[in-house]
């Protein structure tokens, strides 16, 4: 199968695109590189020695993505090209709006030019806004408290819509919860630019000397140990969920969702405690006062996906720090950076060909790009 990954050289993304080329899939890759690196390609084409096609392309560039899925014809595509932070979204709404919905806009205009309708959508959990209605069942009430979440759930209903009005598309939502670890090579992870907006990436940097320590919004809540619980799932789970939700939708029709988390909760000292043990040393935190709008507990039934997709997660906690640990360890400062933008489409293509050429070991930790 020929599936265009919109976003592919971001965190999520590049793990996913990994899966692909491991089954067999021709991938195609379209990225701006606004918050990801060609560097995370290079080594997806190494760890499994295929290449993916990359176009550096933004979605608002309309023109060009047209042309750009219209020349390749893909079977399917998975959308993962969006800005992603809350915080951000707050302060910048325009960008989140004209970036998220107008960009998925320009691609659904493009798919339907090209006779594409098979689309694996990148959704959220932040589509359910504040509720404490636990666990968060994929048929409880939306209500989104920012704009990043905001636009999430217009191109939810978007999508909906569109599958009502034309039976010819097969659409999937994916909510996430708290997407984490990393591929256990240690080659590939999550390089957040800035400060990190979520919990593990920082605690991983304060694991690795970059930041001082992890400041705990809330030590009073209702839980286990009075800081917040979230569900938190491994990428490399998340990434076969899409798989899965790929192959559901060859011979089905319409619009379908489904939660992809454990079902399980870990609270704040728990994820801050297992990385501790992961890393072999303490993780200085200091408890501050609660985040207006967080809520006690927040984790996904994920029984749907189950039945439905034959799909759940495999990881748990322990697992997941370690990985986590293994990439920020061994690439303390993410991946190197680069002057991306001095290479054309046919340069970056090239470079991952080369890669893909590279014999590497996946079990392997590796010390590249340690250096910012």
């Amino acid at each position: 199968m020929r599936v265009l990954v919109t976003g592919g050289a971001g965190y999520i993304g590049s793990h996913t695109v990994l899966l692909l080329l491991e089954e067999g899939h021709d991938v195609v890759v379209v990225d701006n590189f606004s918050n990801s690196s060609p560097e995370s390609l290079r080594r997806v084409a190494a760890l499994c020695s295929r290449a993916p096609r990359l176009y550096r392309v933004d979605l608002l560039e309309s023109e060009k993505i047209n042309q750009i899925v219209r020349d390749l014809a893909p079977d399917a595509v998975i959308h993962f090209a969006g800005l992603k932070a809350v915080g951000e979204s707050v302060a910048k709404p325009l960008s989140y709006y004209r970036n998220n919905v107008t960009g998925t806009l320009n691609l659904l205009d493009a798919m339907e030019s090209a006779g594409c309708r098979n689309l694996v959508f990148s959704s959220s959990a932040t589509v359910y806004g504040e509720s404490t209605e636990l666990p968060l069942v994929e048929t409880t009430q939306r209500s989104a408290t920012n704009p990043y979440g905001r636009t999430k759930l217009h191109i939810e209903e978007m999508l909906e819509e569109l599958a009502a009005a034309d039976e010819r598309w097969s659409i999937a939502a994916l909510r996430y919860f708290n997407p984490v670890g990393a591929h256990e090579s240690g080659r590939i992870g999550e390089d957040p630019q800035g400060i990190p907006n979520n919990l593990m990436p920082y605690v991983a940097q304060v694991a690795v000397g970059r930041r001082e320590q992890v400041n705990v919004f809330g030590g009073d809540y209702p839980t286990v140990d009075g800081t917040g619980v979230r569900d938190y799932i491994h990428v490399l789970d998340l990434a076969a969920g899409h798989l899965a939700a790929l192959d559901y939708l060859t011979d089905r029709t319409g619009s379908f969702v489904w939660n992809l988390g454990t079902g399980e909760g870990s609270s704040v000292l728990e994820v801050i405690q297992a990385f501790a043990r992961a890393a072999g040393k303490d993780v200085p935190y200091q408890i501050v006062d609660r985040r207006p709008g967080d809520v006690a507990e927040n984790y996904a039934d994920p029984v749907k996906a189950r039945l439905e997709l034959g799909w759940k997660a495999e990881r748990g906690l322990e697992q997941m720090v370690q990985d986590m640990w293994r990439w920020q360890e061994n690439n303390p400062y993410g991946f190197p950076e680069e002057a991306s933008d001095s290479y054309d489409n046919d340069e970056l293509n090239e470079q991952l060909l080369k890669a893909a050429s590279t014999v590497q070991s996946s079990s392997k930790p590796n010390n590249e790009g340690n250096q910012k």
